[in-house]
This record gives structure tokens, sequence and C-alpha cells, in this order.
């Protein structure tokens, strides 16, 4: 059914594993579209928020969804989200602040709750797997704390303080050896010695004060890119999957409008098109619910 390419499902799961929740809401609504849930989240408090609906109670079965979920998110293995909490509910059409609505009364709103910690993959599996992927400066999950920004630097420049440590002491075991028993090339050795701190301080100088987020994190233009490829996807959709898949991404396009803020020239255009975009979700909905 889709027309997506494999750089914009690599671009989409880089997102994802770099912490942007549009991008694991993406992941997690392709996945589950077959068992006929759709997920919504967000990230608040250092707790990824999930929330999961579906037409029928048997297509929440909690063993079931949280087990599901849990899979995902750990193949994903997103940065800085340890924390997740699943909320389920029966698909209701006011989607709007949603978050506030469970959290204010939650037994009338929820079927059921659960907390999750996500194991994080071993330290070198991570390093490895960042060196394998484009970096994305500055990306953090969305609703981080200042505070995570501020652990994140001080992890990344632990690590280049480690490796530094380690070359230096590299160094030092070389000269000593080839002191001992080639004196005459000691000072040549020495010369490469003097070297590491330089480097080291040059590093450190070019780490900015303020990481800047990547232009793939533009709420609008992600928007505009789901709407359009959901219109051209919902062209040759036929089952009930398809709709639920797309009534998704629709609602998700929505969501990223309603992040606009109102600084934004942009604004007005986002306002008209977050009601447009959920009427879409909606009306796909419907027809998902009367085929089954």
């Amino acid at each position: 059914m889709s027309t997506t390419t494999l750089t914009d499902v690599n671009d989409v799961f880089g997102q994802a594993q770099e912490g942007s929740v549009a991008a694991i809401i993406q992941i997690l609504n392709e996945r589950l579209a077959d068992n006929g849930i759709r997920t919504r989240a967000v990230f608040i408090d250092n707790v990824l928020q999930l929330l999961c609906e579906a037409p029928t109670n048997e297509q929440l079965e909690k063993s079931v969804v949280v087990e599901n979920i849990r899979k995902i998110l750990e193949t994903i293995s997103p940065r800085r989200i340890r924390r997740v909490k699943i909320n389920s509910r029966l698909v209701q059409e006011q989607q709007l602040l949603w978050f506030e609505e469970i959290n204010r009364d939650p037994d009338s709103h929820l079927l059921w709750a659960e907390m999750i910690t996500l194991k994080q993959p071993h330290l070198f599996k991570r390093v490895a797997r960042d060196f394998r992927r484009p970096k994305m400066r500055g990306s953090m999950p969305e609703g981080a704390s200042k505070s995570d920004l501020r652990q994140r630097k001080s992890f990344l420049s632990g690590i280049i303080g480690g490796l530094s440590v380690a070359l230096l002491v590299l160094g030092v075991s070389i000269w000593a050896y080839k002191q001992r028993f080639e004196p005459s090339i000691s000072s040549a050795v020495g010369s490469t010695q003097d070297q590491v701190a330089p480097d080291q301080t040059a590093s450190d100088e070019a780490a900015p004060d303020q990481l800047p987020l990547p232009e793939s994190y533009d709420s609008f233009a992600r928007a505009v890119r789901i709407a359009e490829q959901s219109a051209k996807d919902g062209i040759v959709a036929q089952t009930s999957a398809d709709w639920l898949s797309l009534a998704a991404r629709w609602q998700q396009a929505s969501d990223l409008m309603a992040e606009v803020p109102a600084s934004d020239e942009r604004y007005a255009i986002a306002q008209d098109r977050i009601n447009a975009y959920k009427s879409n979700s909606e009306s796909l909905l419907k027809k998902a619910r009367q085929v089954d």
C-alpha cells in the first residue's frame, strides 16, 4: 500500500532512536495497525505517556498490548526514554487534551494503565549504533528538561574525557618503553605526546553551549509531509487495517500542527489544518468500523 522509501523508513527509525515522540508514534501505529490499535503520546516528567485506543475491549487485552509495545520500544531503544506509562481506552471522537482528561479522572476514562521500564542496550552496543547512524545534534525527546540536556552533555564529555585519558596513558606507556629500550627516539615520542592535550582543548572549545534542534523537528513541515503521504496512500487503501493506519497518521499530522507556536508565521494555517486533518482521521475511523 505505502510508497514510503527505504530512506524514509530509516529516517523515521533514526529519529525515533534519537527520542522523537512523533517518530515513535508513527512506528507504533504502523506495527499495531493490524491489531486495530492506534497510539498517541507525550513526554512529560521523563515519562513517555502512551495512549492506546481501539474499537473493542478484546483488541486492548492488557498482557498482549503491553508485551507488544515493550518489544517495539526496546527494539527502537529511544534515547533518554526509559519509563513508559501505557494507558488504554476505547476509541473516542474527542482527541484534543486527552492527557489532561485521563490525568484528571483516570478511572472514568481508562480501561487500564501500566508503567513499564525499558531495558537499555549495553553501552558498547549504543556507541556502535551511534557510529553507524548519521548524527542528529541536539536531538532530545519532546518534553525533556534542561537538566536532561546538561546530563547528556556531561555524559558525552565523560566519554571524550575517558578516551583522552586512555590515549594519554597509552602514550606515556609507549614513551616509557622507548626511553628504556630505544633512547634514540624518545624525543620524537615526547613530541607526539605533547599534541594530546591541545587536541582535547580544541574539541572542548568546539562544543556549543546550546545544541540546535535539527530541521526535521519542524512540526509544521513534518505534518505537511505526513499529510501529503497519507493522501497518496489513501488512493490505494482497501482494507480496515489500511484505513486505521491512515487515520492514525492523519491524527498525528493534526497533533503536529497543534504544536506550532503562536509566534510562528504559519500559525494561522496550522490552526486551520488541525481540524481538517482531524476530520480526515475521524472519517477513516468510521470507515474502518463499518467494515469491521
